[in-house]
C-alpha cells in the first residue's frame, strides 16, 4: 500500500504546479516532498515531466492523481459514516421498490434541502436485489413487498401501499367486457397485482391471462403513460399512481374492499440503524401516514 504522505506530497505538488508552493501548505521542507516523490516513482515509474517553472502530469501521473481523488472522496464519506454526532446530517442510504420510491424521492429531497449536511443515497429496486444490497452492507435500510425469512435481517411494518384499477380518464369499468375493450399494459408484477385486485371485484372472471396484452413497461414512472394516452388499463400501487405527472389523464376505478400490500423496513439484525438513519424514517414514516389520511378524506 502506498504511504499516505507520499500521496499527500504528490497530490500537493500536482494541484500547485511546484515542490516548493508544496512544500509550503504541507508545511515541510522542499527536500522532504522531492524524496516523497523518489519514493513514488521508484514503485510506479515516472509521473511527471518537469519543464523550467513547469510540471506535467504523465500517464503514470495522471493515474495517480485520480487514486488520491478517490482515495480523498472515500476517506470523507468514511467521515460521514462515522459521524453521529447529530441526526440531521452524515449519510443514510436506502433501498426501496420503484413504486414507493417515486413517493418517497420528493420527501428525501425536502429532507435534503432543509439539512444541508444530510446526505441521502436512495436506489430503487426490486425485492431480491434489496435484500442482498443489505445483507452485503452497501446500503443501511431496505424496503420491501414481502417480509423476508431470514434471520440476519430485522423486518417491521413500514407503511401501507393500496393497489389501483387505473384506466383511461375518459373510461368506466362496469363489467368484464369493460376490460377486455381496454386491454390491460402490463409491468412486472403486473399480472399478480391484477389477478389479486380483480378477483375481489369480478370473481367469476376467467382471470387477467384471458385478457388482451395492450402493452408492456418495466420502468415504474412509464407504466401509466400508455394509460393516459388510452391504450389501456392497468393495476399499479398507489404510490405510483399519485407520482403520475398527468394525472388528469387518467381515472381510478373504485373495486369494493381494498387490497392492500404492507411495506417491509429492512437492515441487518446485528446492528441496530444509525440514529440519522432512525431519524429519516420517522420524517418519511410521518409524510406517508399523512398523504394516506388525506387520501381518506377526499
Amino acid at each position: 500500500m502506498l504511504n499516505p504522505q507520499w500521496l499527500r506530497s504528490f497530490a500537493a505538488v500536482a494541484e500547485l504546479g511546484g515542490f516548493t508552493r508544496a512544500a509550503n501548505q504541507l508545511g515541510l521542507t522542499q527536500a522532504a516532498v522531492s524524496q516523497h516523490m523518489q519514493h513514488l516513482e521508484a514503485q510506479l515509474g515516472p509521473l511527471l515531466v518537469r519543464r523550467g517553472r513547469q510540471i506535467e502530469l504523465m500517464p503514470a501521473g495522471v493515474a495517480l492523481l485520480d487514486y488520491c481523488n478517490a482515495v480523498e472522496q472515500a476517506h470523507k464519506r468514511l467521515q460521514l459514516q462515522l459521524s453521529d454526532r447529530t441526526v440531521d446530517s452524515g449519510e443514510v442510504s436506502l433501498i426501496t421498490p420503484g413504486s414507493v420510491g417515486l413517493a418517497l424521492y420528493p420527501l428525501l429531497l425536502d429532507l435534503q434541502q432543509a439539512h444541508p449536511g444530510l446526505v441521502i443515497r436512495h436506489r430503487f429496486a426490486p425485492d431480491t436485489e434489496t435484500r442482498e444490497a443489505v445483507l452485503d452492507k452497501r446500503y443501511e435500510i431496505g424496503v420491501v413487498t414481502l417480509r423476508p425469512d431470514d434471520p440476519r435481517l430485522a423486518a417491521e411494518p413500514f407503511a401501507e401501499e393500496p393497489l389501483e384499477l387505473v384506466v383511461p380518464a375518459g373510461e368506466d369499468v362496469q363489467s368484464w367486457a369493460d376490460l377486455e375493450r381496454l386491454g390491460f399494459i402490463d409491468h412486472p408484477d403486473g399480472q399478480a397485482m391484477a389477478t389479486r385486485l380483480l378477483a375481489r371485484r369480478f370473481p367469476a372472471s376467467p382471470g387477467v391471462r384471458a385478457l388482451p396484452l395492450r402493452g408492456f413497461s418495466n420502468q415504474i414512472s412509464l407504466i401509466l403513460a400508455p394509460v393516459a394516452r388510452g391504450l389501456g388499463f392497468t393495476v399499479i400501487p398507489r404510490h405510483a399512481r399519485e407520482a403520475f405527472a398527468d394525472a388528469a389523464a387518467i381515472k381510478v376505478i373504485e373495486c369494493g374492499a381494498p387490497v392492500v400490500d404492507t411495506l417491509w423496513l429492512l437492515h441487518r439484525a446485528e446492528w441496530p440503524l444509525s440514529a440519522r438513519a432512525k431519524w429519516v424514517v420517522e420524517r418519511i414514516r410521518e409524510r406517508l401516514k399523512f398523504s394516506a389520511r388525506a387520501h381518506e378524506t377526499k
